[in-house]
Parts: C-alpha cells; structure tokens; sequence
C-alpha cells in the first residue's frame, strides 16, 4: 500500500518580492525535484509556509504541482490539524485525484493525552480514502506521539502505512523500528539524522535540505539501501555544516536562503517568518561555494 520510499521532498513556497505566490518559480522547482532524484513531493507540509496560506493558494499550489508532475512521482499531500472534526471534513470533502496519500501533523497547541493522540489519528484513517503518513514533531506540536502509540495505530489502522518521526530521538525510533508490523515504514523528519535513521531500518526521509540538493541527498539514501555505508557516511558528512546552518534561524528559511544562493527563488517568507540573517546567508553562500554547487 505504500508508495513513498526513498527521498520525499517537503517542498516550499516560492514567493515574489510582493508577498504573492511565484507560480513560476514553483514550477521550476517542482521540475527539479522531478530530474534529480527525488522519489516522492509532500506538499503543504509545515515546511510550505502553509499556516500563512489561504484556502485558494493552497489549492492553486496543488493544482500547479500537479500539473507538473503528470503523475511522474507519487503525492503526499499536508492535511492535519488540532481540531478533529475540522480535519475530518476536509478530508471527507477533498478531491484526492492525484493525491496519493496525506501527511497528517500531530495535533498541536492544545496537547492530548496519548489516547487522545490515538482517538485523533484514528479518526483521520477512518475517514481518509488514501493512505496516512503520521507526522511526529514534537518541538513544533507541544506533544510527543510515543512509540507504543504509533505502534498502536499502525496495528490497528491499516492505511496508516508510516510516520515521519522528527522528534529527534534515536531511542523512540529505534522502538517503532524494532516493534512495528512489516508494511508499516518510518521516514526521517529530520535531515542530520537521516544517515543515522536509514542505517537503522527507515525507509527513507522528507527532507528540507533535498529541496535544494536532491540529487545529492538521494544518492546519499540510496547508497545506503544498497549497503555502500562508506559512500553514503562521505556525503553525509559534505553536509554537516549545511545542517545546522539551514535551521539556525528557523525552517524554512535557511532552506530558502541556500535556493536564493543557488538561483531558484527570490529570498522571501511570510510572516511571521522572516529571512535569515546575512551572517547566516554568508556562512551558506561560502558553503555553496566550497561545494561547488
């Protein structure tokens, strides 16, 4: 049941210098996530900017990706929330033609009990008619799904096929890992500890950094699958100082700035987000450059 394995890329939103959505922009990005290397795109993720989005942006990003994409990779669409019943409608009221699955969030802010997170999620799987991918993101959500909660849901919840697990310990994964049923997957949330996950049995990552680098970023899970550690530890290490840099001043801009470096977009967020500071965006554009890229 799952389609998604290998490199997912939590695509941004390119934004012109007035605020607006850059169309084009995307397109060109869209594009090139599709030539180089990536296996899969999650749209109006966290990583999108999707909280500053209106209904009709959101629905003209999608129709846009989807129009570049002609069915070319698989599509994880964003659809969470901490209201149950409004997630639920929207899921129930969707047009999923071209959508191959949904990424849903944590419920955040108000903070459930594991039954509670349990309860949700369920919920979500009883109405979704394509598969659901967990999202853990406990610095961002306020509450950690525990493993035996994920486990839980994947025993009992069929479509619930993964979990992108960014809280950032080994520990907790290693957990779902070891305990959870074959067809269920685990994708790395989290780009500096993608080596360390893949090694350990994930499936793969929905990366930031692969916006920018997915030829790169790919090869470098690929690698991994095919048993060549050696290969794989070397690019993992030519990214170590872009890993700390990209999220220094929040996500994603610091992905943003290192497009903006590499010429894909204009160096624009929304708010409550803003740019990097230049202190920041020097550190990348001497990275780029060391880099080659």
């Amino acid at each position: 049941m799952n389609p998604f394995k290998g490199l997912g890329i939590a695509l941004i939103t390119p934004f012109n210098e007035d605020g607006s959505v850059d169309y084009e922009a995307l397109i060109r990005l869209t594009n090139y996530q599709i030539e180089n290397g990536a296996n899969f795109l999650c749209v109006l993720g966290t990583t999108s900017e999707s909280p500053t989005l209106t209904n009709d942006e959101k629905q003209e990003i999608v129709k846009t990706i989807l129009r570049v994409n002609q069915s070319r990779l698989p599509i994880l669409l964003g659809c969470g929330g901490n209201n149950t019943r409004a997630v639920v409608k929207e899921i129930e009221t969707k047009d999923f033609t071209g959508i191959d699955g949904i990424l849903s969030v944590c419920p955040y802010y108000n903070k459930p009990s594991q039954e509670g997170l349990y309860q949700h999620f369920r919920a979500i799987s009883e109405a979704s008619p394509v598969p659901v991918v967990l999202y853990n993101v406990p610095g961002r959500t306020g509450v950690n799904l525990q493993w035996q909660t994920t486990i839980r849901l994947a025993n009992d919840c069929k479509n619930i096929i993964a979990i992108k697990e960014a809280s950032g310990d080994l520990e907790q994964v290693d957990n779902i890992i070891k305990s959870k049923p074959n067809d269920f997957d685990v994708f790395s949330g989290d780009d500096a500890l993608t080596f360390r996950m893949v090694n350990g049995g994930a499936a793969g990552a929905i990366s930031v950094i692969g916006n920018a680098l997915p030829q790169e970023f790919s090869q470098m899970i690929q690698l991994q699958m095919k048993g060549d550690m050696a290969a794989a530890r070397k690019i993992h290490h030519r990214f170590h100082d872009l890993y700390s840099l990209l999220f220094v001043d929040g996500n994603p801009a610091g992905v943003k700035a290192l497009l903006q470096q590499m010429g894909f977009i204009k160096n624009v967020l929304r708010l409550p987000l803003v740019p990097t500071r230049i202190s920041t965006q020097q550190q990348i554009a001497e990275i780029i450059e060391k880099m080659k890229l």
